[in-house]
């Protein structure tokens, strides 16, 4: 199939502001509020055609960079920036290119525009590669899997890197197959309760706070927890959420260090306290992989060592680039994160090596950033599921309820075209978990896994 040519022809950014039922609390950092970014791009195609697609993500402070000396309001205002840069990029090129070339090529020059920290400048890249290719698939006619699968998209050419062979790659977006539903895997925060009786201050909304109720309303199998890299406190957390666990039966867990251990001696530790520990041995059992444990300023010169034999291990903040994933193998991590915010077209390279290397036991994972429901939620959705994944970090449901600040209107058109994903709250629309799963089927519409458009009249521009 021959891949689509596009030039971007008109750039708008809005934002909403969301304000957390629950803090969270991921490392060191609390998040209670945070703006949530919506894209609006317009494309034009090779035959004068245009059409308008979206996209949206929350701009989280303190994930992105977490140098103590920026305030969460700066780290909101780099990634405003990073939109901004993006969007001037983006209506700087002329002629029509390739969607895959498009987000490479603005990828690159926001970068470059914006040097020092790669994580937070390919946020507003991001943005516009996800809000074109569903102004395309809007235009075409065709659903974001359709795209992808038949590589409409265009991954190929002189901006494919020189690892991936480019027919190697058509082969395997063509065998992906997206399934009809996924497991959620539900985060833990550092300051979540655990119990009922852990309970300080009741929020009277419908909604679950324990983990406890969290289990009983959705019949979770997956979860996230968190670790602070205080060696006691995790400890004595990790007995608490294992006697809730340990109520279900076959579970699974991922552990996210969340950049907070200095050394693998310290997480050494942490792991032998684990062992020493009978009423942790089932949830010791039940780890999947490590995720992030040391900082990105010490990941690349810190191996892993004899820790690698002990659990998989997966890279998320220090993949700030095309080649981290590949220089971390070599220090024993197997894992790399899948996140919308970093790049649609950067995880589907990173399937195509997965799946064509000659390195056998590495892995994607699925890993949220607070996905809100609407646009950020359903193309996170869509893009894990086509990659095969079985289940994915989802936490935006349980901090946030539901699509907060949209116009009635708004809600009324996402949950009817999606009474699949959907359940209908007090307030709106509410991501619906069955037995620890979210059916997906209706993502396939046309678009990039969306059959509503925001309501961007009732946001405010971009501050």
């Amino acid at each position: 199939m021959t891949a689509r040519r596009i030039r971007i022809i008109e750039v708008d950014a809005f934002e909403r502001d969301i304000r957390l039922r629950l803090p969270f609390r991921f490392g060191a950092a609390t998040l209670e509020k945070a703006p949530q970014a919506f894209l609006k791009v317009r494309v034009e195609d090779e035959e004068g055609r245009t059409a308008i697609g979206a996209a949206a993500e929350m701009m989280v402070p303190k994930w992105f960079d977490k140098n103590p000396a920026f305030t969460p309001a700066q780290n909101v205002d780099q990634l405003r920036a990073s939109i901004r840069a993006a969007a001037a990029a983006s209506l700087e090129t002329s002629h029509p290119t390739t969607l895959f070339t498009a987000a490479r090529v603005n990828e690159i020059e926001t970068v470059r525009r914006l040097p020092g920290n790669p994580l937070a400048a390919g946020f507003g890249p991001s943005l516009i590669a996800r809000a074109a290719l569903d102004a395309y698939c809007r235009m075409a006619g065709i659903s974001f899997f359709d795209a992808v699968r038949r590589n409409i998209i265009g991954i190929g050419g002189h901006m494919l890197p020189g690892d991936i062979d480019a027919d190697a790659a058509a082969a395997v977006l063509a065998g992906l197959r997206p399934a009809g539903s996924i497991s959620a895997r539900h985060t833990i925060g550092l300051l979540d309760p655990i119990t009922e009786n852990d309970i300080a201050e009741p929020i009277d909304d419908g909604l679950p706070q324990s983990l406890e109720a969290v289990i009983t309303r959705y019949g979770n199998h997956w979860f996230k927890i968190k670790l602070s890299g205080v060696i006691d406190a995790d400890l004595d957390r990790l007995r608490r959420i294992a006697a809730v666990l340990d109520r279900v039966p076959d579970y699974r867990v991922t552990v996210d260090g969340n950049e907070q251990f200095t050394t693998a001696e310290q997480l050494a530790a942490l792991l032998a306290r684990i062992e020493a520990v009978p009423h942790l041995a089932r949830l010791r059992a039940a780890i999947a992989f490590v995720e992030q444990p040391f900082s990105r300023e010490i990941t690349m010169e810190t191996p892993l060592g004899d820790l690698a034999a002990q659990l998989p291990f997966l890279i998320d903040e220090s993949d700030d680039g095309d080649g981290a994933f590949a220089r971390v193998r070599g220090l024993g991590y197997i894992g790399v994160s899948s996140k919308t915010c970093k790049g649609i077209y950067r995880s589907l390279m990173k399937a195509i090596r997965i799946r064509t290397g000659s390195v056998l036991g590495l892995f994607l994972s699925g890993e949220d950033l607070t996905c809100q429901a609407g646009l950020a939620v359903q193309q996170d959705l869509a893009l894990v599921s086509l990659l095969g994944l079985s289940h994915v970090e989802r936490n935006g449901h349980h901090y946030v309820a539901g699509m907060q600040g949209a116009p009635l209107a708004e809600k009324a058109r996402f949950a009817a075209a999606h009474p699949d994903l959907y359940e209908q709250g007090p307030d709106g629309p509410l991501l619906s978990i069955r037995d620890g799963r979210i059916a997906i089927g209706s993502l396939g519409t046309i678009g990039y896994a969306s059959g509503a458009l925001p309501a961007f009249e009732a946001m405010e521009p971009l501050s």
